[in-house]
């Protein structure tokens, strides 16, 4: 069993504002395997209510602060080791909140490398070194000359005098004090400044905004430090991190230089050395760290919240859907799919140039939608999208057929995928991208969790950030999205399964054996009989899974089989059935809560059973609502400033939000250009695949570039 550090959790919960109870309750259930949405779901009584948000935070708080202990430890073992471990030097090591506070205070004990400094204590200059920098008024020349030794490789006084001042430098930097005031200044008033690169202006075009860049390092927006980032790492540009110089000296000749004599004064040139050499290096190369670190959390938190509402973005639901990949010289790839999303039909039709087969084409798709009952006609938002609707609106279907145009961005990364080429091994990746393009109308959460997110085309320098915190930041999205809305086990694919709380790639594997061999489920109950799914496993999975063909209306809603018990003594005391429960609002207007209170069942859980009974198994997502370009614009050439047209919202970044409106290039609303008043975050202005009416401001055709304003 985990021994969970009282101090970890005073810390916790301080940095969170929250009780220690709750702190000590989320953690312990993290460390026995509890996942977030089963805390946030089932455990409202044990963690205080804790939202996702904040248990997210819990969590990753006490593995940073687990880490952190870690390395104390380790840290307290290495001095020891030397028998330099003093009392007061391990109350400052236990006393440490942060990672660089205490690497500062190891520094002076850390293992080295040779250094000038090390050269000259090699060099017996030491002594030298702590009489100088204890400013005593004596003859320098004199004493210096005392170390000068062929056989200490000591040729002068100058070189006693450099070798002392080499030590004096080396103590300066390791001082934790001195660190932490040079640190301080850093962080509130260092300046990033970027410079291009000589002789690459030309080549370096896109970071010309950068070429000779200043600002304040604190005040740097995530996306511009990002972008200055890339532009150095490409070679176009060169970034320096640094305060003023003259303050930084005069904090530590405060420090160190003490008086006035001539010892003062080498001890002055040692500090200037340190800062210069040693020090201004170090704390530019940690904020570097630090802002890119911040930088990239802001970047994830962007890429996340769009990534949540693309993935719960409304879905058509199960209806027969033709869908079709546009194309020009390659035809247009069609598929037919029914309500289940199995493929039924598939060709290739040839509308636009350079075969204009447009006629055929449409008495192809007529013939298709009367076949197969088709509801809804699905069309990749990509090349020949626009000409494609066109066709489409003509055709005088005889009975009411939506046409939608779908984000098809990921489509080509699933096609090509191994999954795609199991799911169907007999078609081509033309096929497969279509059927992808129809089932994502359909459902785009049960769709989009087969395309690995950083393909979905929604983040912001997601390529620069630290791919471990956006692989976990992305997962935790993916597990929130399929958990809050549930997952029907006898239809789910192993992809959607897979992120249901406690399962993962292993156990669907059962999951799906035992449902292939013995059909589908007919009861939660029945999970259990699948091999490796115990009791810790149906605890944590069985609340999100549901069975729509079971006989126990429970088994379809979000009512965990743990408090089916409850309910059927509310039934029971009103002399009802589970499913009145769930048909008469009146007779759950007269359940008492109170009286259910137990043990293990507290208020928030019978609350959220009352509203499950009222709406059970609801989706969470809103209702599709069906979206139609401007007719008359169909490519950019087509935009003139002043158009006001109907968009969607494709990607919402730190500076503003991308939008379609229906000519294959997004445009840009800057921050600036998106409500009346002030905007700070984008986010809270707009998300994704939000229907936006925005006025044209700008094109720049050969550059492929709209700037557009939501000032309409």
């Amino acid at each position: 069993m985990t021994v969970i550090s009282e101090k970890i959790i005073e810390i916790v919960s301080a940095d969170l504002g929250i009780k220690l109870g709750q702190t000590a309750n989320t953690i312990g259930l993290l460390e026995g395997g509890a996942t977030i949405p089963f805390l946030a779901r089932y455990r409202k009584e044990v963690t205080g209510s804790l939202d996702e948000v904040q248990l997210k935070f819990v969590r990753d708080r006490y593995y940073q602060l687990k880490e952190l202990k870690k390395r104390r430890e380790v840290i307290l073992e290495s001095i020891g080791d030397q028998d330099n471990l003093t009392d007061e030097l391990e109350e400052k090591i236990r006393a440490a909140q942060t990672l660089s506070e205490l690497e500062d205070l190891y520094l002076p004990y850390r293992p080295k490398r040779k250094t000038r400094a090390t050269v000259a204590i090699a060099r017996g200059l030491e002594p030298l070194a702590k009489m100088i920098f204890s400013e005593r008024r004596v003859d320098l020349e004199i004493e210096a000359g005392k170390y000068v030794s062929e056989e200490n490789e000591v040729a002068n006084i100058d070189e006693a005098l450099s070798g002392a001042r080499d030590i004096i430098a080396e103590w300066v930097n390791e001082n934790a004090t001195a660190r932490n005031r040079i640190r301080r200044l850093f962080e509130k008033e260092a300046l990033i400044r970027s410079f291009v690169v000589k002789d690459k202006e030309s080549e370096g075009i896109k970071y010309q905004a950068y070429f000779d860049w200043e600002e304040k390092l604190s005040g740097a927006p995530s996306h511009r430090i990002l972008a200055m980032f890339r532009g150095e790492n490409e070679k176009f540009l060169r970034i320096t991190i640094a305060p003023s110089e003259n303050k930084a000296l005069e904090i530590l000749k405060q420090l160190f230089v003490k008086g006035n004599e001539l010892s003062s004064k080498k001890v002055a040139e040692a500090v200037k050395d340190s800062y210069k050499r040693l020090m201004a290096p170090s704390m530019e190369n940690e904020m570097r760290q630090v802002f890119k670190k911040k930088a990239d959390e802001k970047a994830i938190k962007v890429f996340a919240d769009n990534l949540r509402q693309l993935l719960l973005a409304p879905p058509f639901g199960e209806k027969n859907i033709l869908a079709i990949d546009p194309g020009f010289k390659t035809g247009c790839k069609v598929v037919c799919l029914d309500k289940q999303g199995r493929l039924l039909h598939n060709e290739t039709i040839y509308p636009h140039p350079p075969r204009k087969e447009w006629r055929q084409a449409q008495n192809k798709i007529q013939s298709l939608v009367d076949a197969h009952d088709i509801e809804a006609i699905a069309i990749g938002n990509g090349t020949a999208s626009r000409e494609t609707e066109n066709l489409i609106r003509r055709i005088r279907f005889e009975r009411d057929v939506k046409a939608v145009i779908v984000n098809e961005s990921g489509a080509s990364v699933y096609s090509a995928s191994a999954l795609a080429r199991e799911e169907f091994p007999e078609y081509d990746v033309t096929v497969r991208g279509a059927v992808s393009i129809g089932r994502r109308l359909a459902d785009p959460l049960a769709e989009l969790v087969k395309i690995d997110p950083k393909s979905i085309g929604v983040g912001q320098y997601q390529h620069d950030v630290d791919q471990k915190a956006l692989q976990q930041g992305l997962d935790d999205v993916v597990v929130s999205c399929v958990n809050a809305v549930g997952v029907e086990v006898n239809t789910a694919s192993a992809q959607l399964l897979k992120y249901v709380s406690g399962l993962g790639p292993g156990m669907t594997k059962n999951i799906i054996e035992y449902r292939n061999e013995h059909g589908p489920f007919k009861s939660r109950k029945e999970l259990k009989k699948v091999p490796r799914l115990g009791d810790k496993v149906f605890e944590l999975a069985a609340g999100f899974m549901r069975i729509n063909q079971s006989d126990n209306p429970l088994d379809r809603s979000a009512v965990h089989p743990e408090s089916y018990s409850v309910v059927e003594k509310m039934a029971e005391d009103l002399d009802a059935k589970v499913e009145d429960l769930i048909k008469d609002a009146t007779l759950r207007e007269k359940i008492d809560i109170n009286k259910y209170v137990n043990g293990k069942t507290g208020l928030p859980t019978l609350k959220d059973i009352l509203k499950e009974l009222a709406q059970p198994g609801r989706d969470p997502r809103e209702r599709f609502i069906e979206f139609e370009f401007d007719q008359n614009v169909n490519t950019i050439e087509d935009l003139k400033p002043g158009m006001v047209l109907p968009g969607i919202v494709t990607n919402i970044t730190a500076f503003g939000a991308f939008v379609d409106v229906g000519v294959h290039q997004d445009g840009l609303v800057h921050i600036s250009q998106m409500a009346e008043k002030f905007v700070s975050d984008p986010a809270e202005i707009v998300k994704m695949n939000q229907y936006v009416r925005v006025k044209i401001l700008d094109v720049d055709v050969d550059r492929k570039r709209i700037n557009m304003s939501m000032k309409v």
